[in-house]
């Protein structure tokens, strides 16, 4: 059988020259990709699970190629990671000049320009003009568990204040903000202690503006927390894993004018939202609203591991020192990588091209809406938009349907991702690189898929 590096097209944005194609050589899974599922299942604990039963082999502009040779479309980015487009050349460059002179010193035994580097471009990029300071991690919960962490030290107080549909990681304390029990949840109790959760604005299922979303929040907030206990607030400008739910204009202002007048700390979980996927370098700027501490990861290094906290130098400089970091934090080539694809962020095209992929997106899916009373609602910006699967007749959270449309579209070679605290939500999240032609083909399939479920 003949590989997909057989034949090279010129992917649009960058990254691998595959051929920027769908193509189906064997049912999926393909008998090699059936065999490393057999492995895995003997092999990897079962709570790993797989959305696409394939093996990849290569990927790059908007595909992914398996083991068999077939090619699929890629609509999800491995969860909002490859937003530049897999293996980028300036990604793969700066990863190969870094890894040929060091891997690790660890930043806090012998500390190397890279770090610093990534800090300085973060305190540049992320909302506010003002001073700003940044600590380097690894994955986007523990960013989220330094972020409470920092803010817990600034304030001398302990409660935390997390939102419905909201989704922060698994691990302890990441666990116990979130908010879907299954997968995420379930059975891995006791949880970290002061937490709270309040609502979130839902315009599709709460019908309330902006202003009055909040007013409520902020109600159930002082009197079931107290603001003089409450050290901060964290939230996805647009939620994640939580169904791409995009609060109601003024929402966000209100909160943020809020902890400004209460001495709590203001906390943008952008670790899905950040670096242009929304069409804005961050969701924040849609919203126009100045975090006080950011998290960041998944899109921030081209698809390697990393991530960092960044926020007001008074509230960063809280902790004493030795209380921060970590092994790996900051890996030099991790930092390599993020110098690079923050380059590439800035200077080709990125938030322009998230624009487009918005159109492109919000255009086919609301017409799939007009046709069918079954899409409920199309929401999202940029590259981040999903659509909401519901029983036109009740409107009630259809997630039966949604996991066909998603089995069926994966099934003919276009890989999408669900979501959504009820499951009945298909969130789009395609590579900066991918081509508007693969972007409508990826899309006549989830149509077709939908029309025959």
């Amino acid at each position: 059988m003949s590989s997909a590096a057989d034949t090279l097209t010129e992917t649009p944005l960058g990254g691998p020259t595959l051929p920027q194609e769908r193509r189906l050589v064997t049912s999926i899974p393909g008998p090699r990709s059936q065999e490393l599922l057999d492995r895995k299942a003997d092999a990897v604990a079962a709570g790993v699970g797989h959305t696409a039963p394939v093996q990849a082999v290569a990927a790059g502009g908007g595909v992914i190629v398996d083991a068999d040779g077939n090619s699929l479309i890629d609509l999800g980015s491995g969860i909002a990671v490859t937003t530049i487009g897999n293996a980028h050349p300036k990604v793969v460059a700066a990863v190969q000049a870094q890894v040929a002179q060091f891997t690790h010193t660890c930043f806090m035994i012998a500390p190397y320009d890279s770090y610093v580097s990534v800090a300085e471009a973060l305190n540049r990029i992320t909302p506010g003009d003002h001073a700003k300071k940044s600590a380097l991690f690894n994955s986007g919960a523990e960013a989220v568990e330094n972020a409470v962490k920092i803010a817990r030290k600034y304030t001398g107080k302990q409660a935390v204040v997390a939102f419905d549909h909201g989704y922060h990681g698994r691990t302890n304390l990441t666990m116990a903000l979130t908010a879907k029990s299954m997968p995420y949840k379930s059975g891995f109790g006791p949880f970290a202690s002061e937490i709270y959760r309040a609502p979130l604005s839902y315009p599709y299922r709460d019908g309330l503006d902006g202003g009055l979303a909040a007013k409520k929040a902020i109600s159930m907030i002082e009197k079931q927390v107290g603001a003089d206990n409450l050290a901060a607030i964290i939230i996805e400008p647009i939620q994640g894993e939580g169904g791409f739910i995009v609060p109601a204009d003024g929402f966000l202002p209100a909160l943020v004018e809020w902890c400004r007048a209460n001495d709590v700390v203001f906390i943008a979980d952008e670790i899905q939202t950040g670096f242009a996927r929304t069409g804005e370098m961050f969701a924040s700027d849609l919203f126009g609203i100045v975090p006080d501490l950011i998290t960041t990861a998944k899109g921030i290094a081209g698809g390697l591991p990393l991530a960092a906290v960044t926020g007001r130098s008074e509230i960063m400089d809280a902790s004493h020192a030795g209380g921060l970091g970590g092994t790996y934090g900051g890996n030099p080539i991790a930092c390599a990588a993020a110098l690079a694809a923050i380059d590439v962020f800035e200077n080709d095209g990125m938030l322009e091209r998230a624009r487009e992929i918005e159109a492109v997106l919000k255009g086919r899916l609301e017409d799939l809406q007009a046709a069918d009373p079954r899409v409920g609602d199309v929401r999202g910006h940029g590259a981040m938009i999903a659509a909401e699967f519901v029983d036109p007749a009740t409107g009630e959270p259809d997630a039966v349907l949604t996991a066909a449309v998603a089995k069926a579209s994966i099934a003919q070679g276009v890989i999408v991702l669900t979501c959504g605290t009820y499951g009945n939500v298909i969130r789009f999240l395609p590579p900066l690189s991918i081509t508007d032609d693969l972007l409508h083909e990826g899309m006549d399939v989830v149509a077709a898929a939908l029309a025959a479920s």
